[in-house]
């Protein structure tokens, strides 16, 4: 198969710090290219994913994060880019709403984000013309109204991950520095039990640094530590020698991806029991599923009796990037198949943007 990657415009494939999606992209685009397909990247001029790649963009436009005018030249010239593949996986947001100019393009989206009203607005709307990927059951569950195409999980390669089979004594919490991820509510439950924690954050958004200043940094000193936004190997090191990943999310988080590069380097997390957590988490195994700071401070005693070996298998078994771009490898031909059979068939209205034929 030919076939065309949309990164969105604002972090490089990869990314050298904080990016999950940058990261999910690259992941995919190195194991399209390694089974044997023609790949092209869509990204912007500083990325160095080692697969070919495409750019209008010479650098990304993290200052102007979530405009409309950068995504939309990224994208209008990456359709043009990739008008002679056999797919389209698109992971930006305008994207999927360009496509429906092009309806002989096969094309699919991933939502990594929640399905809230604002994105349900958008993805019934480009539903007709593109099909959409959901990262978890959970996520998917909140998708009313959507059509589904499949339910694909994230994927790391772990024999790139250290194994942290001697860690050190303190715990970690790693994500951005906001509200929904929980990093003053690590800090709360490192005190509570006792323990050492290191919070490494991204932490660049006018509201990330009001969230610091105003409800993490008063719990700073002695054992609590922050550490600043981490990327590569120091990442990996921190994860690799914490004790247990402190991971207090209150939202329903759409997938996860820390928690799988946790115990993909065989560090337990300790979660709550929101959104794809579940999924990921095996309750007393690979971590706990918490359902407040108590319990959470008191699961914290007995996360040293837990298997970090089990860690590193579940994510070898479940979250490999092997399976990952096999999923997505069937689910495009699937697609492809059927598009095929279709084609000898009465074209069928096209749909507007609201998605009613015309």
């Amino acid at each position: 198969m030919r076939i065309a990657l949309i990164a969105p415009p604002w972090v490089p494939v990869p990314p050298p710090l904080y990016g999950g999606t940058e990261t999910v992209v690259d992941r995919l685009a190195r194991g399209f290219h390694t089974a044997g397909h023609d790949v092209l990247l869509c990204t912007t001029g500083d990325s160095t994913c080692p697969v070919p790649r495409h750019h209008v963009l010479e650098s990304t436009e993290q200052a102007r994060m979530g405009a409309v005018v950068p995504e939309l030249r990224h994208v209008i010239h990456a359709y043009q880019a990739a008008q002679d593949c056999d797919i389209i996986h698109d992971h930006t947001m305008v994207g999927p709403v360009y496509a429906q100019r092009f309806p002989e393009l096969t094309t699919v989206t991933t939502n990594h984000g929640p399905f809230n009203d604002e994105l349900l607005d958008i993805y019934r709307a480009v539903a007709p013309w593109v099909s959409i990927i959901a990262i978890s059951r959970s996520q998917a569950s909140h998708a009313v109204g959507v059509p589904i195409a499949g339910v694909i999980h994230h994927g790391i390669d772990v024999d790139e991950l250290p194994f942290g089979e001697h860690p050190g004594e303190y715990f970690l919490f790693l994500g951005r520095m906001a509200p929904d991820k929980g990093a003053r509510r690590a800090a709360l439950v490192a005190r509570q039990a006792g323990v050492p924690l290191r919070i490494a954050a991204k932490m660049r958004e006018p509201l990330e640094f009001e969230y610091y200043e105003e409800q993490v940094k008063p719990l700073l000193g002695g054992d609590i530590e922050y550490v600043g936004e981490v990327g590569g190997d120091q990442k990996l090191e921190l994860l690799a020698r914490a004790r247990g990943l402190l991971n207090p999310i209150r939202w329903v988080e759409p997938f996860g991806l820390v928690m799988i590069e946790a115990l993909g380097c065989g560090t337990p997390v300790l979660t709550f029991r929101q959104g794809a957590a579940p999924e990921i988490v095996d309750d007393g195994v690979t971590g706990f599923l918490c359902e407040d700071r108590d319990e959470m401070a008191e699961a914290i005693h007995r996360v040293d009796q837990l298997d970090r070996r089990a860690c590193r298998t579940a994510v070898e078994d479940r979250f490999s990037t092997e399976r990952m771009v096999g999923d997505h490898l069937a689910l495009f031909e699937s697609l492809l198949s059927r598009r095929s059979s279709s084609a000898t068939e009465p074209p069928a209205p096209r749909p507007t943007a609201a998605g009613v034929a015309r």
